[in-house]
């Protein structure tokens, strides 16, 4: 398969490779990355150069990493992944350089990702969870266009610990695209 390059009008997402290591390295000495996503405490050289080599070509065949660039040549701003959660889903991750924060990069990256990943992967549902207080993820997804569904207890491990987590949730449908499988909702309200 043919690494994927997706764009938007301010943006280029293409695979991570090792000519991004310097930049992931400096990005995820930022504690406010250390503290939400489970990356390594101290995260050194060698972890950045295993991550962006990780998944080869920036994709596997399962899980794919995306590097979020202000234009072909500019800087990294971000990155978003994209791996398998059970046999019908996939899970949403993602991280923003510190300095490139509250400039709407995410929210803008992550529409492409998804429309890509419903129409190219056949995702039939993308799950996004964050650590309860990760307001700024929170954000990000809601702006994106996840659907809230709750607090999942112990619902994720950071670091050798199971900590409660908020999770949502994306269809197809919700961005107007067609699924590779039925959906029936409940006839009956979630709530009691």
């Amino acid at each position: 398969m043919e690494p994927i390059t997706l764009t938007t009008e301010r943006l280029v997402l293409r695979p991570l490779d090792a000519s991004d290591t310097d930049e992931v390295y400096a990005a995820l000495q930022d504690p406010a990355i250390q503290r939400w996503i489970p990356v390594a405490v101290p995260y050194e050289r060698t972890h950045a150069e295993s991550f962006v080599t990780r998944v080869p070509g920036g994709q596997s065949g399962s899980e794919y990493n995306f590097g979020i660039r202000l234009g072909a040549g500019g800087p990294l701003v971000g990155c978003v992944g994209v791996a398998p959660e059970g046999e019908h889903a996939h899970e949403l991750g993602y991280w923003t350089v510190a300095e490139h924060r509250g400039l709407g990069y995410l929210p803008e990256a992550l529409p492409a990702v998804l429309r890509w990943a419903f129409t190219e992967l056949g995702c039939p549902r993308m799950i996004w969870r964050a650590g309860v207080g990760n307001h700024a993820s929170r954000r990000v997804a809601e702006k994106a266009g996840f659907a809230i569904e709750g607090v999942a207890r112990a619902g994720m491990e950071h670091r050798g610990t199971l900590r409660d987590c908020w999770t949502g949730a994306m269809l197809p449908s919700d961005l107007g695209l067609p699924s590779r499988l039925p959906y029936l909702p409940s006839p009956v309200s979630a709530t009691p």
